[in-house]
């Protein structure tokens, strides 16, 4: 479902992404992991095509994102870190605005509300401003968001950020009801939530693959922190 060969991203002299390499297969749920600046946002723009590479292929659902945008857009539900959701609107409202702008009909847009507002479980605050909400509310109508238009794949950066325990724990049971039916691509510094959520660990530094394997075959000792500190602490020359 995600595809990934030989990805490149430069900004000037400055490259973010070096020959970058993975792919996932339909129903898996994936960690991607690295340091500040590592890259794993601009991976996931380009995925969502937000940006575009400077070499290499990026193809979901067998789309090219570079050749065909739209079409590879229309398989992937995206949720940016802290991502722009507009205060003044009621979270129905938003999702009758995105609705909208994916062009689903009146019937599909009021059957996929439905879903996602008792998937998400925003009953209790639908007519609320978005404004008014809590983090943890307003991550859950960004989830809602991403899933409305029922995408093949979710890329999600960093969605547990801000969020209390509770919420982390309503987050992951929701990433559980996805698991199987959904791809999902979640960028996280909470190593945690790796343990919890993901059943494959990509973990990238100074924009290069270091490690691609289960959460178990990554830890040491019982813990992940000890390998990714030691995966991440050099610069990539030493360590290809």
């Amino acid at each position: 479902m995600i595809e990934v060969i030989g990805l490149q991203k430069a900004y000037g002299s400055f490259v973010a992404i070096r020959d970058l390499s993975f792919s996932i297969p339909h129903g898996q749920v994936v960690a991607l992991l690295g340091p500040n600046g590592a890259g794993k946002t601009t991976v996931m723009r380009i995925l969502a095509g937000y940006l575009s590479a400077t070499g290499g292929t990026a193809r979901v659902a067998g789309v090219d994102v570079h050749a065909d945008r739209r079409a590879a857009a229309a398989r992937v539900g995206y949720l940016p870190e802290n991502g722009p959701l507009y205060p003044d609107m009621t979270a129905r409202s938003l999702l009758q605005f995105f609705g909208e702008a994916r062009g689903l009909s009146a019937a599909q847009l009021e059957r996929r509300v439905a879903h996602v507002v008792e998937q998400c479980e925003l009953c209790e605050f639908l007519d609320l401003p978005i404004g008014k909400l809590s983090k943890g509310q307003r991550q859950r109508v960004g989830v809602a968001q991403a899933t409305l238009h029922d995408p093949d794949v979710l890329i999600l950066d960093e969605p547990t950020s801000g969020l209390d325990p509770n919420q982390i724990r309503r987050f992951r049971a929701h990433v559980q009801r996805l698991r199987g039916a959904k791809t999902l691509l979640i960028s996280t510094h909470v190593l945690a939530e790796v343990a919890a959520t993901a059943q494959r660990v990509l973990l990238i530094h100074e924009g290069r693959l270091v490690f691609d394997g289960t959460p178990d075959a990554m830890r040491e000792n019982g813990s992940l922190e000890e390998p990714f500190h030691r995966l991440t602490r050099e610069p990539c020359a030493t360590l290809m």
